[in-house]
């Protein structure tokens, strides 16, 4: 029994090795990435498409503790996974497919639609607003709630214009995407809203990219609208939100 230590201490000290080299590897952002979302992703699929088990809400919370307990610093980690991060922008247009398919029901409703992305994304900015000086918070916390329905690269460009921290701003949009998509169906139920354009635009306009995700999973009309309020929403966001949200902060 004495025997198996050393060896055993061997193991374990080019295990070790082996996880200092990884860990200094890009490929550990990446590799990690993908298999903690595909867990995730496989949870999410057993618990039937459950919105309380969000893949993307697990597995930010498995890779946060990931990062923590191996003190693995964030720049390490993001050298790998910012491949993930550059093909957001190949699917945010990839979007454009399935609206495609609802061009002539888009070209009857531009109207409604119009309303619903400058009510919509207003609404979502001034709640914000009133809600954190109702709570008391620091106007740089204020500032970087106020574009938090927005999609995550447009909002942090807007919070750093209007004094609101970019870092913030992203852990807030991912909360509002993940929130969204987890309780929009019964918000939609409630009020009986059963359109899909209806329920996936308005989806979209409050919850971004990770609420498109989820309209996706249930009809292709429902992602399409979604989709389209994201996109139109971010460009919408970037010209009126710092007019209105600076207007806004200067007499909070």
């Amino acid at each position: 029994m004495n025997e198996g230590l050393p060896l055993a201490g061997a193991a374990a000290g080019r295990l070790a090795d082996v996880w200092v080299y990884f860990s200094a590897s890009p490929l550990l952002g990446l590799t990690a990435t993908l298999l903690v979302y595909h867990a995730a992703f496989v949870a999410y699929r057993r618990t039937g498409f459950h919105p309380l088990a969000n893949p993307v809400a697990l597995a930010v919370i498995v890779l946060g503790s990931l990062l923590w307990a191996t003190n693995t610093p964030y720049a390490t980690y993001f050298e790998g996974a910012q491949f993930v991060h550059f093909l957001l922008g190949p699917a945010t247009v990839a979007l454009a497919v399935p609206l495609f398919d609802q061009l002539a029901r888009l070209k009857r409703l531009w109207l409604p639609i119009a309303g619903a992305l400058v009510v919509g994304t207003l609404a979502a900015t001034v709640t914000a607003i009133g809600v954190g000086w109702a709570l008391g918070a620091s106007k740089a916390t204020i500032a970087s709630l106020a574009p938090k329905s927005v999609t995550a690269p447009v909002a942090m460009g807007i919070s750093e214009q209007i004094g609101g921290l970019p870092t913030l701003t992203a852990v807030l949009v991912v909360c509002t995407g993940v929130l969204g998509a987890a309780t929009a169906r019964y918000l939609f139920d409630l009020l009986r809203i059963q359109d899909p354009t209806v329920r996936g635009f308005a989806l979209g306009t409050a919850a971004h990219g990770i609420g498109t995700a989820r309209a996706f999973q249930v009809s292709n009309e429902m992602g399409a609208f979604a989709g389209l309020a994201m996109g139109l929403c971010a460009l919408f966001s970037a010209v009126a939100l710092p007019l209105v949200a600076g207007w806004l902060l200067h007499w909070v």
